[in-house]
């Protein structure tokens, strides 16, 4: 299934892509797609739902309603740096032994086309395509990494924003480089976790301008999924609805040669991977 929210900031309604492709409405069985909608087996029970034929279909006016971020705010946004071996070479840094874990502020989640701001001051914002992952149930001091996966609800497609000269220059904290207004584009929906075969054997890709920049696989993470999330939760509870940032490959411009093309205003930013959908960004100044 594909969950997704559609409306206007702050006024999003919950929905499912069926199998047949028909958009369906969940208002009647959870006001929106969130922490309490995974925690109650929301999940579970769209499936029931639509098998039982209860969903009553969306209206035309949806039909190019602006798309919302697939899950409402999150209540924390865990992410993972240099989680890719090439990306962490270009970045100059050596391959880590445990995953680099750092938090982005939960109200930077925006919808898929909503546009990216580059913040006042800037003069290094960088794009990175990542597989998110959304949790589905409490996950505290899991016991083993084979079990990890079955705490995941389902798997998104992010782009983890970042401001370097505020991220590695500014203090030696990566929040501030991470947590700026709409540094996080999310969607265009949650596909569920049984939907999604291997989370290690997904293509993703990113271009600026139509110039492809990213393009690489989740094969190539130095730490799986599984693994994420079973470290993860040693450290902090991880809660349902919460959003886990996997990291980004190479490509990115931070790893470019000078001069490094770091985003304006006026650039275009699209991304995808296989199976879970596709963005498009429009790079406006804050």
């Amino acid at each position: 299934m594909q969950l997704l929210r559609l409306g206007e900031p702050g006024s999003e309604r919950p929905f499912v892509r069926a199998g047949d492709g028909t958009l369906r409405d969940l208002s009647a069985l959870t006001a929106d797609i969130d922490g309490s909608f995974f925690a109650g087996d929301g999940v579970a029970r769209v499936a029931a739902a639509l098998a039982a034929g209860e969903l009553p279909e969306a209206g035309p006016e949806f039909t190019s309603a602006r798309v919302g971020s697939p899950i409402a705010r999150p209540g924390k946004v865990v992410c993972i740096g240099l989680n890719y071996r090439q990306h962490a070479e270009e970045s100059g840094a050596e391959v880590p032994t445990e995953p680099v874990v750092f938090m982005k502020a939960p109200d930077v989640v925006v919808g898929p086309e909503d546009d990216v701001l580059v913040p006042r001051g800037s003069t290094k914002t960088d794009w990175e395509v990542e597989l998110g992952v959304v949790i589905g149930k409490t996950a505290r001091y899991l016991e083993s990494v084979e079990e990890a996966l079955e705490y995941v609800a389902g798997y998104t497609v992010s782009n983890d924003v970042s401001e370097r000269e505020f991220q590695l220059e500014r203090g030696g904290t990566w929040d501030k480089g991470k947590s700026c207004e709409n540094f996080n584009p999310l969607g265009p929906w949650l596909v569920t976790a049984d939907e999604v075969a291997d989370p290690q054997d997904l293509g993703l890709r990113l271009w600026v301008n139509g110039e492809k920049k990213q393009d690489s696989s989740t094969k190539d993470m130095i730490f799986s999924v599984a693994e994420i999330v079973h470290y993860v939760s040693q450290y902090m509870v991880l809660r349902p609805g919460d959003l886990i940032n996997t990291g980004t490959p190479q490509g990115v411009a931070l790893g470019q040669p000078e001069p490094k093309p770091y985003l304006t205003e006026g650039d275009v930013i699209e991304l995808e991977i296989d199976g879970l959908g596709r963005q498009r960004q429009n790079v406006r100044q804050a």
